[in-house]
């Protein structure tokens, strides 16, 4: 065998000529590539907006549950993959199920595009369909309550605080989203994006997100408040006062604590205006609960 860094020797012991990675590695990677929004998928090649898709559904997952982590079907033969994209190709909701008929998504994501160019996270969740379900997603009579954001179905939402579950969740998740986020990561390299953002939708979402790495567009100092306020003698401390089951005083000591008296609506206003974002590869370092346990 000869050693080399210019050839490569196959089997049979013929030398192949060196290849011209030099000149294929400047055509395939630009200083400065151009993002690719999520419009412009469609235009692809169907091959390759399939193996986009791919990036995002964890192989081990796939093979947990018993999905052909190829043509991504159950041993019957029912396609266990949901793919939509919005009517003006600017949004992709992705969902992966155990079972054509299951209640909810082992994993769900929904990524669109921003109108200053850039990627957004607008949902992530996984679920674990192995896990006690409850109903905080509709109320008594069956209407949505949108995960509690328009109307709330308090009984279910006690029991599933007490279960150990944040406000929003119905079943507890299959913790895997640092891994959910890594091929997101992954996804927005293949396409050119450097940054990406997200709009947490509860206080400890937001926490998630920054021990993930993220840093603030918006809400910084609000975050930093709220972590002020629920010291002993502070305001939001003060207001946990057991009038609810949703705010007793230890509920301070933890960040799904906090989320549920927040939930429950301790601000006296509504959860918003926080944006969040994240280099990818990076972690910022941002922390607006030091030491706080889940």
């Amino acid at each position: 065998m000869v050693e080399s860094s210019r050839y490569i020797l196959a089997k049979t012991g013929r030398a192949v000529h060196p290849l011209k990675g030099e000149r294929i590695a400047h055509a395939l990677f630009p200083e400065s590539p151009d993002p690719v929004p999520l419009y412009k998928l469609s235009e692809l090649p169907i091959e390759m907006q399939r193996s986009l898709l791919r990036i995002m559904l964890p192989t081990d997952l796939l093979v947990r549950f018993g999905i052909d982590p190829i043509n991504l079907r159950d041993k019957e033969g029912n396609l266990l993959v949901r793919v939509v994209r919005g009517e003006d190709g600017h949004a992709y909701h992705f969902e992966v199920r155990h079972a054509p008929n299951a209640e909810d998504p082992l994993v769900e994501m929904e990524i669109s595009d921003t109108a200053f160019g850039s990627i957004e996270v607008v949902w992530v969740s996984s679920n674990d369909p192995n896990a006690p379900r409850f109903p905080i997603d509709v109320d008594e009579n069956g209407n949505p309550t949108y995960f509690g954001t328009v109307t709330r179905n308090i009984k279910a939402e006690i029991a599933a605080m007490k279960a150990g579950l944040a406000p929003g969740q119905v079943r507890r998740g299959l913790r895997m989203f640092g891994q959910m986020l890594g091929r997101m990561e992954t996804l927005l390299a293949c396409l050119n994006h450097e940054f990406y953002v997200a709009e947490p939708l509860a206080y400890h979402s937001a926490i998630i997100f920054e021990r993930h790495g993220f840093s603030y567009l918006e809400g910084e100092s609000r975050m930093r408040w709220i972590n002020r306020e629920f010291q002993p003698g502070g305001v939001l401390y003060r207001r946990l006062d057991g009038s609810t089951p949703f705010r007793m005083p230890e509920m301070a000591n933890t960040v799904r604590g906090r989320s549920w008296a927040i939930h429950d609506g301790i601000l006296d206003e509504p959860w918003q205006r926080v944006r969040m974002i994240k280099k990818i590869g990076h972690h910022a370092g941002v922390d607006t609960f030091p030491g706080g346990k889940w």
